[in-house]
C-alpha cells in the first residue's frame, strides 16, 4: 500500500489498496486461495476499504480487481452453516444509509464519489456480480464465467443487484439470468449489458481508462458522477436544475481554467486536488 492508504485502512489478507501518484487507487481482492468469496470478514474489509477512499485526499479513480483465479465467486460457501450472532443486525435494518451490510459492499462503489472501473476475470459469480455491477465501468475478459447466482441456493438476488442493473439489463433478459441462474461468458456479458468492454487483459485496459479520467478536472468528474446517479432517481426538472448548479459551481473556478489551457497549450493540467 502507498502512505496514504495505510494510513487510513488496516493491513489485512482479504483487500489491499495501492494508491499512485496520479490519483489512480487500485483495490485488489487478495484472498485468491479462496477465489476471494464472500465471507463476513471480506465484506468487513470491502467496506473498510470503501470508508479508505472516501476519505483519500488526491484520489481521482479507482480500479476493482482480484487476484487469482477469479474476481470473486460469490458468496462463501460456509456461510450457509454459519449461526448469525444474536446481536448481528436484521437484513432489513438500514446500517449503512440506505443499505444493510451486503448491499453497502456492492453500493459503496457507486457511492463513492470518484468513477469506479472494474477489471474483472475467472470467476464472477453471485455477490461478485453485484459488486462489479456497483462500479461505473465494467471490463471482462471474454472467457469470464459469470451469473447471477442466487436462485441456485434458493434466494433472490440481493447485495443492491436490482437497484444496480437498472438501465444495463433488458428487463426480460435480466429476468431469464435471475430465474435460470444460467452461467454466461464475458462477450456475453457485453451483449447483454453487464460489461462495457471486453478485454483479453482487463485490469490494464481498466487502468488504462482510469489514468485517462485521472487527468480530467477532479470537481467536474465528480459532479458528473452526482449527476450521473441523479438522471436515474429524479424528474427531468430536477435533473435540469441539478446540472445548472453542478455547472454554475465550476465554471471559471481554477480547475476549469486549467483544464482549457492545458489543452490549448498542450500539456500535461495540474490540478487542485478535492
Amino acid at each position: 500500500m502507498s502512505a496514504t492508504a495505510t494510513a487510513t485502512m488496516t493491513a489485512n489478507d482479504r483487500v489491499a489498496i495501492e494508491l499512485a501518484e496520479d490519483g489512480v487507487a487500485e483495490v485488489r481482492f487478495v484472498r485468491g486461495d479462496k477465489m476471494n468469496a464472500l465471507d463476513p470478514e471480506m465484506f468487513e474489509r470491502i467496506i473498510e476499504a470503501g470508508h479508505a477512499l472516501q476519505r483519500m485526499r488526491g484520489l481521482r479513480a479507482v480500479v476493482l480487481s482480484g487476484e487469482g483465479r477469479a474476481f470473486c465467486a460469490g458468496l462463501d460457501l460456509s456461510n450457509f452453516a454459519r449461526r448469525p450472532p444474536e446481536d448481528e443486525p436484521s437484513l432489513t435494518e438500514r446500517t449503512y444509509g440506505n443499505a444493510n451490510r451486503p448491499q453497502q459492499v456492492a453500493m459503496q462503489w457507486r457511492k463513492l464519489p470518484v468513477p469506479v472501473i472494474a477489471a474483472v476475470h475467472g470467476v464472477c459469480f453471485g455477490g461478485g456480480l453485484q459488486i462489479a455491477s456497483g462500479a461505473d465501468i465494467r471490463i471482462v475478459h471474454p472467457a469470464t464465467r459469470m451469473a447471477i447466482m442466487e436462485m441456485k441456493w434458493g434466494l433472490v438476488p440481493d447485495m443492491g443487484g436490482y437497484a444496480l442493473w437498472r438501465g444495463l439489463v433488458r428487463d426480460d433478459v435480466l429476468r431469464e439470468l435471475i430465474y435460470t441462474n444460467r452461467e454466461f461468458s464475458g462477450a456475453e456479458a457485453q451483449v447483454l449489458g453487464l460489461a462495457t468492454y471486453v478485454d483479453e487483459n482487463p485490469r490494464e485496459r481498466a487502468l488504462e481508462i482510469a489514468r485517462t479520467i485521472a487527468l480530467k478536472n477532479p470537481h467536474a468528474i465528480r459532479a458528473a458522477k452526482r449527476l450521473q446517479a441523479d438522471m436515474h432517481e429524479r424528474d427531468t426538472d430536477a435533473i435540469l436544475m441539478e446540472e445548472s448548479i453542478e455547472q454554475h459551481g465550476i465554471m471559471r473556478s481554477r480547475n476549469q481554467v486549467e483544464a482549457v489551457m492545458a489543452e490549448m497549450e498542450r500539456r500535461t493540467p495540474k490540478f487542485e486536488d478535492v
